[in-house]
């Protein structure tokens, strides 16, 4: 009888594999959209949504991006006590850093400069700017924290418990979200920033919990293995954090890009629906990667894996247009988000540029995987530059000599993008599958 790992790969061994991770990312693309769906429902909620997903969102993800590699540092190199006492430092340092940084921003007129000359938003969105992002200074450190300890876990084997932290995180964002909605004295950013901090805290504290026994069990570290130098760990965490911070960078690219471009503050108030509803069906395609890197190694793994590339992403970009032709539209834009007629329609056009994303994420999810499995990396990185560098470049275009509305412009770029950045990661897996 053959192992596990010699068997075929089937499209059933895959699905089993894939969806829990897939609905741990479901669940936390969630959170935008109930954030969004709370602030359309509160006074002046046409600023106050533009202020939060075309600001302090992309701002404080900006800021964080650089301990985002926690996760993968920590599963790989938590393997001892000593190991895990010096990533706990570095976590410590980084996220305070991260931190101080975020409280710089949010607490100076440096929120001014960033808002007005970078951005180059309508002055109105400031001030709910300011509050949203001084409410959500807890965010960088309990994402680092929370990421650092979910590391041990998934080394240790109780990756459930991440799936269960992530239901932790929405339990605390919604219960915060329906108080502040019941009292009815506080602003829409107001709401929404302090739902997300509680979600985020919430979340760490239950991870800490969850750790407490894969901590007990920590040993000190093998005589016959070296311990990892800081320079070694340099080496290993910077490219990641590089990556990171480019891939992050897209975000407030398109947030500035618009602010310059025609029917401003309604692009921004519509983008934040869009752009969450598109996260949602991008967000099965995250977890792909993993399945990818662990299956390779079976029998008939490339085809079988391939084959279910083009049927997540032709499904997920099914969806997408489903929604946008159909009086399903309403309904998202409508009732769940709680805009305007003149948002709905918006929000429709914008949806249709972006239909085609989907199918590319799952494509360079699957791109991605291959060449992590391959060990040839750098085209990883080099595919993240693409897609930032065709942002900027098509932004520029964009505000100089198309007239359509921001929120369109957005979804036109930001698919394009994808598009140049799945055909590099395409190319890179050939190179790499012609030296193996």
């Amino acid at each position: 009888m053959k192992a596990a790992h010699d068997a075929p790969l089937t499209q059933r061994a895959i699905l089993t594999l894939w969806w829990p991770l897939a609905a741990s990312w479901l669940m936390m693309g969630l959170e935008l959209p109930l954030v969004n769906a709370a602030i359309a429902r509160l006074p002046d909620a046409r600023v106050q949504l533009a202020a939060y997903g075309s600001l302090v969102f992309p701002l404080s993800l900006l800021i964080e991006a650089p301990i985002i590699p926690l996760l993968s540092a920590s599963t790989a190199l938590s393997r001892d006590a000593v190991s895990y006492a010096k990533l706990r430092l570095f976590m410590l340092v980084s996220a305070g850093s991260l931190t101080a940084i975020h409280a710089l921003v949010a607490f100076t007129p440096l929120l001014d400069v960033i808002a007005l000359r970078l951005f180059d938003m309508d002055p109105e969105l400031l001030e709910p700017g300011r509050i949203g992002m001084q409410l959500m200074l807890p965010w960088t450190f309990a994402i680092a924290y929370r990421r650092f300890q979910q590391g041990l876990l998934i080394r240790s084997g109780h990756s459930r418990a991440v799936g269960i932290g992530t239901v932790v995180r929405l339990l605390g964002l919604t219960g915060t979200l329906a108080i502040g909605m019941a009292h009815g004295g506080f602003s829409g950013i107001e709401v929404g920033a302090a739902a997300v901090a509680v979600g985020v805290v919430s979340e760490a504290l239950f991870a800490s919990w969850s750790v407490r026994e894969c901590r007990r069990r920590l040993q000190p570290p093998a005589p016959h293995v070296a311990p990892w130098s800081w320079r070694r760990f340099a080496t290993f965490y910077t490219p990641l954090t590089l990556w990171a911070l480019i891939g992050m960078a897209a975000m407030p690219m398109t947030s500035a890009a618009i602010g310059r471009m025609p029917r401003e503050v309604a692009s921004f108030a519509a983008w934040p629906a869009v752009n969450n509803l598109v996260f949602l069906l991008r967000s099965s395609s995250f977890a792909f990667t993993e399945v990818v890197v662990a299956s390779l190694a079976r029998p008939e793994a490339r085809v079988e894996l391939t084959r279910f590339a083009w049927r997540l992403g032709l499904g997920a970009s099914g969806i997408l247009l489903l929604v946008a032709l159909t009086p399903l539209a309403g309904l998202w834009f409508g009732a769940a988000q709680g805009l305007d007629a003149e948002l709905v329609e918006l929000g429709v056009a914008a949806l249709l540029f972006t239909a085609p994303f989907p199918l590319l994420q799952a494509r360079m999810a699957l791109f991605t995987g291959r060449l992590v499995h391959a060990e040839r990396t750098r085209g990883i990185g080099v595919a993240v530059l693409v897609f930032t560098g065709s942002v900027g470049l098509l932004v520029a275009l964009g505000t100089c000599f198309v007239d359509a509305a921001g929120a369109m412009q957005a979804g036109a770029i930001l698919t394009v993008a994808a598009l140049l950045q799945s055909l590099w990661l395409a190319r890179a897996t050939r190179s790499a599958d012609a030296v193996a």
